[in-house]
């Protein structure tokens, strides 16, 4: 359930003045962000405002305000350029994302790749990087740490998605750990960083920090879910993406560890190239009916019940309502 006042930001925010509050503090980073992409080259002003003029939910920034609002300070000039600090990571990974994805649309427009080239791609994401990086400095050294080490978890996420798992470890476990790093990592930064910069106690920052990372890998899982349990005018893209493209995901890992002998069929699609419509709709149907579904979902459930117990360090107010009720949406999502 949410309010009018919350209906366009990307988290359920009930308490109307706290949904007007970070509405307004969010439309300040939006200026704040242009101004730290632009330069006094024209073709990188192109290229590093063309993901951000085509929008996005702007979750992390808002993960930031609100965190922030667990602390005495909330209006800080700290949080604010945290708030960028997140986004411009961010920005900058889905340039170097799309490149590795052989991407041709992101959030609705040409990807970087697709509008210019790879080398466009890499090097706007790289000076993104830089210009965060900047903007880190004037955090002081403990944010330049945190921040490197966030930087060096998403990349390491991004790697390992490239690799196979080593000899004798565990496929699944393998794919957690590149989802921690690609999808949480930043997102337990955005939680710790609001909590820090606002003047949060320590308890209630690392509670957070630990938050955002179980909420934000288990939100990237439930899309897997919905991958494969959506029909495509629910959730806007072709059902089983993932699975045609052989990249693996919680619901098809699950299925392979689970090694049932009923299962030979589904293991034999999953090998197999399911560019052909016929196979790749008999593997979905299978999957759909398969017992890793519910696995899958009572996993994401799971994590999401882990997520709200850490949030008892926070008073019964309107950041501890929206942060439970998005662990509820993360947790409900997919069922």
């Amino acid at each position: 359930m949410t309010s009018h006042a919350s209906a366009d930001l990307a988290l359920p925010v009930v308490d109307e003045d706290l949904a007007a509050r970070l509405k307004t503090r969010l439309a300040a980073i939006e200026e704040d962000l242009a101004g730290h992409v632009s330069s006094s080259a024209d073709f990188i002003n192109e290229t590093a405002g063309h993901l951000m003029a085509a929008g996005g939910k702007r979750f992390r920034p808002l993960l930031v305000l609100l965190a922030a609002e667990a602390g005495p300070d909330p209006d800080s000039e700290q949080v604010r350029r945290a708030a960028s600090v997140v986004e411009l990571t961010h920005l900058a990974s889905l340039y170097h994302d799309d490149v590795m994805d052989e991407a041709d649309v992101r959030r609705g427009a040409d990807s970087a790749n697709a509008r210019w080239d790879n080398h466009i791609a890499i090097l706007t994401g790289d000076y993104l990087f830089a210009r965060s990086s900047e903007v880190t400095a004037a955090l002081g050294p403990e944010a330049v740490l945190i921040q490197s080490r966030t930087f060096a978890r998403l990349v390491e996420g991004q790697i390992l998605e490239t690799v196979e798992p080593r000899e004798g470890e565990d496929p699944l476990a393998h794919y957690l750990e590149v989802v921690a790093g690609k999808t949480g990592s930043l997102i337990a930064t955005s939680a710790l960083y609001g909590a820090m910069f606002s003047g949060a106690s320590p308890e209630v920052c690392e509670a957070l920090r630990q938050y955002g990372e179980i909420v934000g890998a288990a939100f990237q899982l439930s899309d897997d879910i919905l991958d494969i349990a959506s029909e495509s005018e629910e959730s806007g893209k072709t059902p089983g993406t993932d699975l045609r493209e052989g990249v693996p995901t919680l619901p098809v890992l699950m299925a392979r560890a689970a090694n049932r002998p009923e299962d030979a069929r589904l293991i034999e699609l999953l090998d197999a190239d399911l560019a052909d419509d016929a196979l790749h709709a008999e593997a979905l149907d299978l999957l759909r009916k398969n017992p890793a579904m519910e696995s899958a979902r009572d996993y994401v459930r799971g994590q999401a019940a882990e997520a709200k117990a850490l949030l008892t360090v926070l008073p019964q107010n309107g950041v501890r309502q929206a942060l439970e009720a998005f662990a509820d949406v993360v947790a409900n999502r997919s069922s």
